[in-house]
């Protein structure tokens, strides 16, 4: 039970480096709002256009960006103090406030259940989630996937200690995926899309009627209590920003290509996928939030119950 909170920790030692930047980055700044962000997302988008810089300038503040390689050292850093802004899928911010980081939700996107798929190869003969059963199936451990799978399988009828899970990082699992070690692979947008397009790999369930597939919006608590209308800014100029990406998304494509290191079709097509919208929280997400950490501690992968409702901003606090 304790293994994956170690495990957890440990991805943020590895990423000391990086918050040892963002804490350097913004030494000696009387205003800053120091923002988190990962290759693939808005905030990606938000950075390169430049606006929040200019909304935040005549306010006498000033904008560090760090990027990140994924989202539990990024929630890490904010634990720290190191940022006090940034998003990540709706796995790694249970994990971190079941770690006691100071986390505080304050928007997401709609649901996005095709931005993620249990995948087979294209000449598999396996042709629902009921044939998984028996079945090596590749996934990030504790990650949205690893939801999908255990919902997947539920709606099935199959036990999820009826497949041999095999936990792995993306590259391994795809690299497992090809060489035909694993059966399966539950995965992400643009991962997913990649995989698809490189492999010719079928879909046996997306998160459709399964799962949600929410991307949330944090402050660190201390930010949020000092600064409440700099969150709403920057809240505002993310959503400008999605207004501009969900119209031309083949724009956004070509813009987010490099970074993440994949065909602009590739890109594209996962931008599809994707949903838009920055929405307020509202208790409908809370209490489906609440019910991916509800079946992550049956599974064991959590030392404690969390309560959500804790950690959450409602519109007009």
């Amino acid at each position: 039970m304790t293994r994956l909170i170690r495990r957890w920790i440990a991805s943020a030692v590895l990423s000391v480096s990086i918050v040892a930047a963002a804490v350097s980055a913004s030494y000696g700044l009387d205003k800053v709002v120091r923002i988190g962000f990962q290759k693939y997302g808005k905030l990606v988008l938000l950075k390169g256009k430049g606006s929040l810089e200019q909304k935040l300038a005549p306010l006498g503040y000033k904008v560090v960006w760090t990027e990140f390689p994924s989202g539990p050292p990024l929630l890490e850093a904010l634990n720290v103090g190191a940022i006090d802004f940034g998003n990540t899928g709706e796995a790694p911010p249970i994990f971190a406030q079941a770690a006691g980081a100071p986390i505080q939700y304050v928007a997401y996107e709609p649901p996005a259940p095709k931005g993620e798929a249990v995948l087979v190869q294209k000449d598999s003969k396996l042709n629902s989630i009921a044939d998984l059963k028996g079945r090596k199936v590749a996934l990030n451990k504790g990650s949205n996937v690893h939801y999908l799978l255990v919902k997947a399988l539920e709606k099935a009828g199959v036990k999820y200690s009826e497949i041999e899970p095999v936990f792995l990082a993306p590259a391994d699992a795809r690299a497992a995926f090809e060489r035909g070690s694993v059966d399966a692979w539950v995965i992400w947008d643009p991962f997913q899309a990649a995989a698809e397009a490189a492999t010719g790999a079928r879909t046996l369930a997306d998160g459709t009627g399964i799962v949600s597939n929410y991307q949330f919006y944090f402050s660190s608590k201390k930010f949020l209590e000092s600064d409440p209308k700099i969150v709403d800014l920057v809240l505002a100029q993310l959503s400008e920003v999605d207004d501009w990406a969900k119209n031309d998304i083949h724009a956004v494509a070509e813009q987010i290509a490099p970074a993440v290191g994949l065909p602009v079709a590739v890109v594209e097509v996962a931008l599809k996928r994707q949903s838009y919208g920055i929405k307020p929280i509202t208790d409908g997400v809370i209490a489906g939030q609440q019910q991916v950490a509800d079946t992550f501690f049956a599974l064991g992968l959590l030392p404690k119950t969390i309560k959500i409702s804790d950690v959450a901003r409602r519109p007009g606090t």
